[in-house]
């Protein structure tokens, strides 16, 4: 038999996740494969009892909405994962136990990579949105040193996450304050690091567009949208229209997959073909 992994989670068709595995799974020639399996709220202990007993089976992805109701249901839960409150990566361990882990934090950080090797006097980000997608986010960069200013439709339930998921002194504002021009003078940037983080599901296909005033965009902001389709968002077009670096949601997408296909088929992610891959999943 092939050993497999899987993406699951409800709805579960829109997926890119096969594509990505799969792509890998070719380039390296592995007996493997990796497929979507839609999984209900209903089903998902049944679920996990049944892969249990596949000797094949090496793990899946987590996606809405199972990214905290897994957590009862496995052995182990690791620090990250614990700490985010989700579990994004479920992988069978050698002694047979399964595993939850957090591969979105490392997924979103990579991008930055080169920025968060250099030294800053200040950092700061802006993150929009207070849903799953954003615990991943808020996490990662509290962890790398960045002041945040936390923006939803709900302040308290920011202020809720700020507390939760951070230390040290954050900052909440309703979403709507980003929608209206400000007047507010930036201080020299120089020395800083700046990002604005689209966390959010607006400017997703199907959902309003996200209204954003550049105005409240320091000079030198890097601008990171985790929305994948369109991975072309209206809110990263302007970005670059008003002279920002910009970064798209299968960055994220792609890094936190890579991170996950080691604990599946103990390898590592062919990265050498991400344009290619790229190309492959806008077409």
């Amino acid at each position: 038999m092939t050993s497999y992994a899987e993406v699951i989670g409800d709805p579960i068709a829109q997926s890119k996740s096969p594509t990505i595995h799969g792509f890998w799974i070719e380039k390296l020639g592995l007996e493997a494969a990796y497929r979507a399996h839609h999984v209900t709220s209903e089903t998902l202990a049944a679920y996990l009892s049944e892969r249990r007993e596949d000797a094949d089976w090496r793990g899946c992805n987590v996606t809405m909405p199972h990214k905290q109701a897994v957590a009862p249901l496995v052995d182990r839960i690791e620090p990250l994962a614990k700490r985010v409150g989700a579990i994004n990566t479920v992988y069978r361990a050698a002694d047979g136990a399964l595993v939850g882990r957090n591969t979105d934090v490392a997924g979103f950080l990579e991008p930055l990579a080169g920025q968060l090797r250099e030294q800053h006097y200040f950092r700061m980000a802006r993150v929009l949105g207070t849903g799953g997608a954003a615990r991943a986010v808020i996490s990662g960069l509290a962890a790398e040193g960045f002041t945040l200013v936390v923006a939803g439709r709900d302040p308290d339930k920011a202020r809720g996450l700020l507390d939760e998921l951070t230390e040290g002194e954050h900052h909440t504002a309703p979403l709507s304050h980003f929608a209206e021009p400000t007047d507010f003078a930036f201080d020299d940037r120089e020395g800083c690091c700046d990002l604005l983080v689209n966390a959010s599901p607006l400017g997703m296909r199907g959902q309003p567009p996200l209204a954003f005033d550049w105005s409240h965009a320091p000079p030198g902001s890097i601008v990171y949208d985790i929305v994948t389709d369109p991975v072309e968002t209206e809110f990263l077009k302007r970005a670059r229209d008003a002279g920002f670096a910009t970064i798209d949601g299968l960055a994220m997408l792609i890094g936190q997959a890579a991170a996950a296909f080691r604990y599946f088929f103990g390898e590592d992610a062919p990265r050498e073909h991400d344009t290619e891959l790229r190309e492959l999943l806008t077409r």
